[in-house]
């Protein structure tokens, strides 16, 4: 039964991590300044991170040890996320791009979104 779920958080971490690669290049081809690092070739970790103007900015980390979401404005930490949380942001940022806002729309933190 362990070994199952060890592999079934495998898959999820290589799939979050192929997600997380995508939307930065999307978000790229939108006008952000988006980056999506990983270490090796086993898409076991990641780190995303991504610009929305006025010195607003994303970081979002996975790996196996764990997920976290840290928005950021003039070098200050807004908020930090991890688990679920994390990725229900993440979801957030995703609809910027869905929507298809550009950088200069976007005024408010993605954690003050509905």
């Amino acid at each position: 039964m362990f070994l199952r779920l060890a592999d079934q958080h495998r898959q999820f971490v290589q799939e979050l991590v192929m997600d997380l690669q995508a939307l930065a290049t999307v978000l790229e081809q939108r006008g952000y300044l988006a980056s999506c690092y990983t270490c090796g070739s086993q898409m076991n970790s990641a780190s995303f991170m991504v610009s929305l103007g006025d010195n607003h900015l994303i970081r979002f980390l996975v790996s196996d040890y764990g997920i976290t979401w840290t928005e950021m404005r003039d070098d200050r930490e807004l908020m930090k996320l991890e688990g679920a949380e994390a990725i229900s942001q993440l979801q957030d940022l995703a609809n910027l791009v869905k929507y298809q806002m550009k950088p200069s729309e976007v005024r408010t933190p993605v954690s003050q979104r509905s």
